[in-house]
């Protein structure tokens, strides 16, 4: 409730629904998913859930990070059981994004944690608010960086520069030991939580979706939301 650029955005009518019963029905919508837990400090927002017949769960207000949010209310599941950490400002989110995150996990050689990419333009790279991931040759995650990589001082016609879509899976197990890591120096040169579990040699397989977020994070955003509901309306 508190964002700096839209306060109270998670309440933000939708095609007259809260953007929050929009990310929770299409999560809910998942194959594959058994609960949906909307992970909240504000009274508010658990308030609105329940009343479109969802389930909240309240939380400290002092978390570094939404994923120390997402384990404090896993904190009752077991180990090997799969969370998958959706953001609550993402309502164009896809079932088929969150589902093709599960099974990579239920693997003898599962991952540390998955996540999603999308193929961009070197325009689009440009942008440091959208990070960039460069891979290995089996698909796991070198690096993530606001920077555009590779650098191509050479052209290689075969690699695609990759946006990540900040979309994670992973076990109650792994969820719990990453809440209990100390953010790393990388991490806190580039805002991004994900590399602190690269820098502790972590695995993250990364799966390349066609599903291109809309954060809402300005009124501007909210407005083409409201626009590409409206014409996706019956």
């Amino acid at each position: 409730m508190a964002s700096t650029r839209l306060p109270g955005k998670p309440l933000a009518d939708i095609c007259g629904k809260p953007m929050i019963e929009w990310v929770y029905r299409k999560s809910a919508s998942a194959r594959g998913i058994d609960d949906v837990l909307v992970a909240t400090p504000d009274a508010e927002i658990a308030e609105a859930v329940s009343a479109f017949g969802g389930r909240a769960v309240m939380t400290s207000s002092e978390h570094r990070s939404g994923t120390d949010r997402v384990a404090e209310v896993a904190d009752d599941l077991d180990d090997e059981d799969i969370v998958v950490n959706v953001q609550g400002d993402e309502p164009m989110i896809t079932p088929e994004s969150i589902e093709s995150l599960i099974p990579p996990l239920e693997n003898i050689d599962a991952p540390h944690i998955t996540s999603l990419m999308r193929a961009i333009s070197l325009d689009e790279a440009a942008d440091p608010n959208l990070v960039k991931v460069v891979l290995d040759r089996v698909g796991n995650a070198l690096y993530f960086s606001r920077s555009v990589i590779p650098y191509m001082r050479n052209s290689v016609p075969e690699i695609k520069i990759w946006g990540h879509v900040g979309i994670y899976g992973y076990t109650v197990r792994v969820l719990r030991e990453f809440s209990r890591l100390e953010p790393t120096p990388l991490e806190n040169a580039e805002s991004l939580e994900q590399l602190r579990a690269i820098e502790n040699g972590w695995r993250i397989r990364m799966i390349e979706t066609s599903f291109k977020p809309i954060g809402v994070d300005t009124e501007s955003d909210l407005e083409k939301v409201r626009n590409l509901f409206a014409s996706k309306s019956p």
